[in-house]
């Protein structure tokens, strides 16, 4: 076969199929996330989320075979969204404004995707049955990079010393709250993230407290 060939652009009756293809899968994701986190695994069966999606059963199975393979797949799909900023924290960059923007990001996702991580948090405390293998590879390589980053803060003087392992439990544990019990925060305050006002005063308080604590005071 010819390098023109090989590289002779996809038809478009191809490319349409690929993109209908991910917006249905996203569709199944969407609709299996809401399912599971109201239902659990257990009590989820695939037609109540093949209903949720707007599809039929066979048609959801076309994408992906099994409940099992659905859920791993909208628990990896929440766990790739959280890691994301966390990647992005780099040893070049200014600690408080790196830490800021990652609390702010993580914050944002407990107010757009609460059922995610009310899901990814039943998940955890089951003992990680289907994350086990992810959480000790792909996440604790991550963290562990991390860790570096943190420590090498602390090293250039641009950070407290602090254990680097507790400052990022203590980030998840603070941002995550809000969407993990919203429902005591709705109680306790009538307000939850989808409150502008609420979700500001959230951020700067988490800002405030933890950079005080990690910052070095000049």
């Amino acid at each position: 076969m010819s390098s023109t060939a090989r590289l002779a652009p996809v038809p478009p009756a191809r490319r349409l199929k690929t993109r209908i293809g991910e917006a249905n899968e996203s569709r199944i994701l969407d609709a299996a996330l809401s399912v599971f986190a109201r239902l659990g695994f257990a009590g989820a069966r695939v037609d109540q989320i093949a209903e949720a999606a707007g599809m039929s059963k066979a048609n959801l199975l076309y994408y992906f075979r099994t409940k099992e393979d659905l859920y791993r797949a909208v628990l990896t799909r929440t766990l790739d969204m959280w890691l994301e900023p966390l990647r992005e924290l780099d040893a070049d960059s200014d600690p408080g404004t790196a830490l800021g923007h990652y609390i702010a990001r993580k914050l944002e996702y407990s107010r757009l995707q609460p059922e995610a991580s009310r899901l990814f948090a039943m998940e955890i405390m089951q003992g990680a049955p289907v994350l086990s293998c992810v959480l000790a590879t792909d996440l604790a390589d991550l963290v562990e990079r991390k860790v570096r980053t943190i420590e090498r803060w602390i090293e250039d003087g641009r950070l407290a010393p602090v254990e680097p392992h507790h400052l990022i439990f203590m980030l998840w544990a603070t941002t995550q709250h809000y969407a993990d019990f919203a429902a005591q925060i709705r109680t306790l305050t009538g307000k939850d993230l989808s409150d502008d006002a609420f979700f500001e005063e959230a951020r700067q308080a988490i800002v405030t407290t933890i950079l005080k604590g990690v910052l070095p005071r000049g």
